[in-house]
């Protein structure tokens, strides 16, 4: 199935921002969503990078209403989870959409709740399937992604899916 919709947390935005992906990451053809929680606990930079494509409605940022804090409210989420990953996951089952998030506890919250997740790995693939990346800068933009981040040195899946790529990726 081809996504059309995505909700986007933080840490994938922060990601986007360090790796110097924004543009291309909005160039996929998917209707990229989040919620001002989200928004707000990016860097000022961060924010004036996602308000031009926002001005261009290329992203949606979702201010939650009374309703939606009810409603988040009543669900049964696991104590780990921050308000704004809630948020997330809250407008992401509502637009039947994908979450996008590099966060263990979001993605275990998606699947248990049977929403679609996907990670920076994910968003890789995507760009290069595309041709918006071509494989050797995305295998670049990947050891930079590793480099920097911490999350994706120690996570032995992450690790062979990551090593799996780089070897396709580097090959050509």
């Amino acid at each position: 199935m081809k996504i059309k919709i995505a909700v986007t947390d933080a840490c994938i935005f922060i990601d986007l921002c360090d790796l110097d992906l924004v543009a291309l990451f909005f160039k996929l053809e998917i209707e990229i969503h989040t919620t001002s929680a989200v928004y707000f606990e990016l860097f000022e930079k961060q924010q004036q990078v996602l308000n031009a494509y926002q001005s261009v409605e290329k992203l949606i940022i979702h201010n939650l209403k009374e309703q939606d804090f009810i409603e988040i409210h009543s669900e049964n989420y696991p104590k780990s989870l921050s308000e704004t990953d809630k948020s997330v996951l809250h407008i992401a089952n509502k637009l039947n959409a994908c979450v996008l998030s590099s966060d263990k506890t979001v993605r275990n919250c998606a699947k248990n709740k049977d929403i679609e997740y996907h990670g920076m790995i994910w968003i890789f693939d995507k760009l290069v399937e595309a041709n918006i990346l071509t494989k050797r800068d995305a295998a670049n933009k990947l050891k930079q992604l590793v480099a920097s981040n911490f999350i994706f040195q120690n996570n032995k899946p992450l690790v062979d899916e990551i090593r799996k790529r780089l070897k396709a990726w580097s090959s050509n």
